[in-house]
């Protein structure tokens, strides 16, 4: 049982938290939401001990072990399921005694490694650690490799992987979808089902949340409150809460007409009665919550493209790849005006490579690419936060692009976008992952695209963003192709799907309900063939 008792924290100068009175009980799932900057990852680190209350206390059982992702991953010459394995402190300390006890022959010391080793049930942890690296996308051929070899986000995932091998009784997960794809994020979601101990996990992906939390602690104007139920029963239960104190009575109603057009909009558009279906269920998680909607302060827009022509972009027959290296073979794949097309697929399967592959940013191997002379790519890559100029402010950005117009046209644009007044001229140093990732948005935005290619764009953005984010995709009038593990703004976005797999990209017949079974089905079928093969 975790409890805060009067509990108030600072950051600086800046009170985050105060006269916060609640108690976790041991096994809850807790979802722990907020707007950016509210606090959430603070008290994860007063959990942890790592900074002092300002005032009050926060009560924790004297042998609680916690588990959490660090945020750090050294250099390691290390193998990947080592590292994984080192989780574990006790047992990865044994196999260690074991192993050195081997090399100088002492037959003894080994005797009592096996010993301990089996009074902990510790024989089957390297086989958990590389179901742990299995789960999380890492081929078997990876689990050797050194940790050094490894790029960041994988290098994220391997700190996840060592956070669910440790023994523990809470666990602490601070974004933890961010750099998984979704076929890692549907795994996950199956294993903290599992997860015996209490969970506390700060997430932005709502379908993650209502498919794990049993309870939501809302951080919002230094005020914490803990709901009962997944994220979409606190936003039942918020919303209710305002509609009480009328708050916004008008605003509300005006909201309430504009989902119901969302959502008779996309009744209308849908090509496929499976993921018309998909989408309406999706909606109708919305209904009801339009105080909650009509308070939240973020909505954003993409612009009318300058020039729309029907036939955007067009692969025929390619090899799509590396150098000579194929990852994809024979893609027949169209763009149109008005597309909605979601990827999925396994990691690794080439959903990245085959956008870069639209972009033009990687060669053909074989085949054609043909784009329309009018058309207009605005790209977010899942590097593309990371392009950002440190040292600039958001306008120097916009006049890297468009040197020819006014400052006034640069501020009115970037307060539509939520850098107001002199957030605008603010360098970006100090900004926000959300922050930067909404920069990025706006620049694409800026030049008023007729086909969005998006590549995982909602890491680091908080809910509120991926609501408008969402809205403002429903809107667009041009092409949109969509990589996303957030299965929330996926089936609101996308009318159709395309699996790539196997080195093929096919339209999917289904919808993301669907993809998740055939995902299971495709992993039990790996498993039994493992099985008989060995």
């Amino acid at each position: 049982m975790i409890a805060f008792r009067n509990f108030a924290l600072r950051r600086g100068d800046r009170l985050l938290l105060s006269d916060v009175d609640l108690t976790l009980h041991a096994g809850a799932r807790v979802g722990v939401v907020g707007r950016n900057g509210c606090g959430k990852s603070s008290l994860f680190a007063a959990i942890q001990r790592e900074v002092e209350p300002d005032r009050g206390d926060l009560d924790l059982p004297v042998r609680l072990r916690i588990a959490s992702v660090s945020q750090e991953t050294p250099s390691l010459p290390d193998p990947a399921i080592d590292f994984v394995l080192s989780g574990d402190t006790q047992v990865h300390a044994i196999i260690r005694a074991e192993a050195e006890a081997t090399a100088r022959e002492d037959w003894d010391a080994v005797a009592l490694a096996h010993q301990e080793l089996a009074a902990i049930n510790g024989y089957d942890a390297t086989a958990r650690a590389g179901r742990l690296l299995h789960g999380l996308g890492f081929a078997p051929e990876t689990h050797e490799m050194p940790v050094s070899d490894f790029s960041g986000g994988w290098r994220v995932r391997l700190n996840l992987a060592r956070a669910l091998m440790m023994p523990s009784d809470a666990l602490l997960l601070d974004e933890p979808t961010n750099h998984l794809d979704l076929d890692a994020v549907l795994w996950l979601e199956q294993w903290l089902l599992k997860y015996p101990g209490t969970l506390l996990m700060i997430s932005h992906d709502r379908e993650f949340l209502d498919g794990v939390s049993t309870h939501t602690l809302h951080l919002n104007d230094g005020r914490a409150k803990l709901y009962t139920g997944d994220y979409t029963s606190f936003e039942r239960q918020r919303a209710e809460h305002l509609r009480q104190q009328q708050i916004a009575f008008e605003k509300e109603q005006a909201e309430r007409a504009h989902l119901q057009s969302f959502i008779d909009r996309f009744k209308a558009k849908a090509s496929k009665a499976r993921q018309a279906q998909s989408r309406v269920k999706r909606l109708a998680k919305l209904s009801g919550t339009e105080a909650v909607r009509a308070e939240r302060q973020i909505s954003i827009t993409f612009d009318a493209p300058v020039k729309l022509p029907h036939s955007l972009l067009r692969l025929n027959d390619t090899d799509a790849g590396y150098g000579e290296t194929k990852i994809l073979h024979n893609v027949g794949f169209g763009l149109e005006a008005g597309d909605r097309i979601g990827l999925l697929g396994p990691n690794g399967a080439g959903k990245s490579t085959l956008v870069k592959t639209l972009v033009g940013e990687l060669p053909l191997i074989a085949g054609d690419r043909m784009a329309h002379r009018d058309m207009q790519l605005g790209y977010f890559a899942q590097h593309t936060v990371e392009s950002l100029h440190e040292g600039l402010s958001p306008i120097d950005h916009l006049k890297e692009i468009a040197p020819g117009s006014s400052t006034q046209e640069f501020r009115d644009f970037l307060a539509r976008w939520f850098f107001p007044g002199n957030r605008a001229f603010e360098v970006i140093d100090n900004f926000s992952g959300g922050e930067r990732a909404r920069l990025a948005l706006a620049l694409i935005a800026w030049r008023r695209p007729n086909v969005l290619l998006l590549d995982e764009p909602t890491n680091h953005l908080d809910l509120e963003m991926r609501e408008a984010l969402a809205e403002a995709l429903s809107d667009f009038d041009g092409a949109i192709v969509l990589v996303s593990h957030d299965r929330h703004l996926t089936g609101l976005v996308c009318d159709t799907f395309w699996r790539v797999a196997d080195g093929k990209v096919e339209e999917f017949d289904g919808d993301l309900d669907e993809y998740a079974l055939w995902l299971r089905s495709r992993g039990t079928g790996k498993a039994r063939a493992v099985a008989q093969a060995a």
